[in-house]
């Protein structure tokens, strides 16, 4: 294996931890852990159309809305895709599922994540698209 492929492994599982952890602040409704995996320039786009434009603007949102949340925590996020664009710039796509016994959602959102000086994946443009079924 090569120090190439070895850091493109890396990348993406890390790349990976950060979705697992947008899944682990859904799940627990948690503002704080949300909100620190941003950069502090992010723009962000709600399944509802409603932009975002920087860490100030996505915190007021997410601080109203996270907590006060009609779901009862039950929410998968997996990667099905990713895109190096350059070393430090992925597109990711992932698929969001929010599970019930009476509901079932889905949501399709791309996350583009940049690689920080300290190693860190954070997300930085970011589009959440509510999937509508057939």
């Amino acid at each position: 294996m090569t120090t190439e492929s070895t850091a493109h492994d890396t990348d993406i599982e890390a790349v990976k931890q950060v979705v697992a952890a947008v899944e682990h602040s859904q799940q627990h409704k948690d503002p704080d852990e949300f909100l620190g995996l941003f950069h502090p320039d992010a723009v962000w786009t709600t399944a509802h159309g409603k932009v975002l434009i920087g860490l100030d603007a996505i915190s007021e949102f997410t601080r109203k809305v996270l907590p006060a949340a009609n779901w009862d925590g039950k929410v998968s996020y997996e990667v099905v895709h990713v895109l190096f664009i350059r070393p430090d710039v992925a597109a990711v796509k992932v698929r969001q599922r929010y599970l019930s016994p009476d509901d079932k959602s889905e949501g399709a959102p791309l996350y583009v994540m940049t690689k920080q000086d300290d190693g860190r994946w954070l997300l930085t443009a970011c589009q959440n698209t509510g999937v509508v079924a057939d």
